[in-house]
């Protein structure tokens, strides 16, 4: 009896450790430290437009079909407000893509780059900011 009881703790207290472990991780599996992460802002303006069903049904599934397998994930954020009462919106649309390097995402870019940026006018009047960075946590 005590045996049994003491497998069925042991067992217990293996998997509070786990489901703590994963807890504390704030990332997705697919994203893990070192991560490279390309952000693509659609700032906010006089005049702005931006077509959130294209983007999402058109432009992203086109940008998985080219980068392949170095995509490992996508994101994309939909700008509801500012941070601040009475603040307007900074931005309308954010895109995130994943990569396991930065070659990765550049050796796709000087493939695809023109055929990406000819894409943009279907569905916004914005000129995209880039950002590349490491995730670390």
């Amino acid at each position: 009896m005590k045996k049994n009881s003491l497998t069925l703790l042991a067992g217990i207290m293996f998997l509070l450790a786990v489901v703590s472990a994963k807890a504390q991780s704030s990332l997705p599996p697919s994203i893990k430290k070192g991560t490279i992460k390309v952000t693509i802002l659609y700032p906010n303006g006089e005049g702005k437009k931006f077509d959130m069903e294209y983007y999402t049904q058109k432009h992203f599934p086109m940008l998985r079909s080219l980068f392949g397998s170095a995509l490992k994930a996508t994101a994309i954020d939909k700008g509801l407000t500012a941070g601040s009462p009475g603040t307007p919106l900074p931005f309308l649309a954010i895109g995130y893509l994943y990569f396991d390097s930065a070659a990765a995402f550049q050796d796709g870019m000087k493939t695809y780059a023109t055929k990406i940026r000819a894409d943009v006018p279907n569905y916004t009047n914005i000129t995209p900011i880039i950002q590349i960075s490491e995730v670390v946590e």
